[in-house]
């Protein structure tokens, strides 16, 4: 018999070596605890009738569907639970909700990335970033850069598997047990070897994007497979092994001027900000249609938008070169 190190226990030796409280292993405990419940309607949405849309749309103007609803509901509860959030900012609510003026934390989260994805039966994912309120001086509530997070993950649904960033401490991977545990941490560095390394975006859009973007992409795309899932949380698990870079540029030349996003389609806070979070602490990196690092971008509004390049440092950085030009 093999007993597994769990990730709770990963965790708790993390924040003792490092001096740290206690107080972020609650907040993770409510965070995990959300993903299990998250997992399981996943697995039974079809016997409960979850997998369709609830005819509401969210402050993005786009359809909710049924399994958006309860992961968001599922989330700010155990949250609420937890007593160390502020306040929480999801993709499912228009502004910022406030929990416990007294806590620790701030928390951004997605919780339920390509939920289209459900009634085909694809990976979809559930993206947060944890930030940590002032606790030395006067707080502003600001909304914070991706350099200030403190944590940053994707639970990959229903596959199992969690993938977390500690700040200045690396990414770790743990997969879920027969027990729905979490078990075997394992680092994970984004691998230098060019043999492995793919691209991934969405195909359809590719004469929509700048001149310089198609450009590049002409000359890149010979030399690397070609790998899209159509959720951010997948194609970006599937890049943290194998690297190259998943995009989602700005969309500029669209036949329908009206179906331009020049300041780019993902959310920056929960979205963009966290992928670029778990890149960096990999050795990657990742940049906005400006060449602009993400992690220095502090947004505005809870729902800001951006275009993003996010994976291997040497590739975002080329990247980076040509879309300054």
């Amino acid at each position: 018999m093999k007993l597994e190190q769990t990730f709770t226990h990963f965790l708790l030796r993390h924040q003792e070596e490092h001096g740290r409280s206690y107080n972020f292993l609650l907040l993770m405990e409510a965070v995990m605890t959300a993903a299990k419940y998250i997992q399981h309607y996943y697995h039974t949405g079809s016997l409960k009738n979850l997998l369709g849309a609830t005819g509401d749309t969210n402050v993005q103007g786009e359809r909710v569907m049924t399994m958006d609803a309860v992961a968001n509901e599922i989330v700010l509860h155990y949250l609420r639970q937890s007593h160390q959030v502020v306040h929480a900012v999801s993709e499912e609510e228009r502004e910022p909700v406030l929990m416990n003026p007294a806590g620790r934390y701030y928390v951004y989260f997605d919780p339920l990335d390509g939920s289209s994805n459900i009634r085909h039966n694809l990976p979809v994912g559930f993206l947060f970033a944890v930030a940590k309120c002032n606790l030395k001086g006067d707080e502003d509530h600001h909304l914070r850069p991706g350099r200030e997070f403190r944590a940053a993950g994707i639970f990959l649904i229903p596959t199992g598997v969690f993938t977390l960033a500690l700040a200045d401490a690396g990414v770790w991977r743990s997969s879920m047990d027969e027990t729905m545990t979490w078990v075997r941490p394992e680092r994970l560095i984004l691998p230098e070897d060019r043999a492995d390394w793919e691209l991934s975006f969405n195909s359809s859009n590719r004469r929509t994007f700048s001149e310089r973007v198609q450009g590049w992409l002409d000359r890149q795309e010979p030399q690397h497979a070609f790998r899209y899932m159509g959720a951010l949380a997948g194609d970006f698990h599937r890049l943290l092994t194998n690297g190259g870079m998943f995009l989602y540029p700005a969309i500029v030349n669209h036949p329908d001027p009206k179906k331009n996003r020049p300041q780019g389609k993902l959310r920056l806070l929960y979205e963009a900000a966290v992928v670029a979070f778990l890149a960096h602490e990999a050795g990657g990196a990742a940049v906005d249609e400006q060449g602009r690092d993400i992690l220095d971008l502090t947004p505005t509004d809870p729902h800001q938008r951006t275009a993003l390049y996010v994976g291997s440092r040497e590739m975002v950085e080329d990247m980076r070169a040509c879309l300054r030009g």
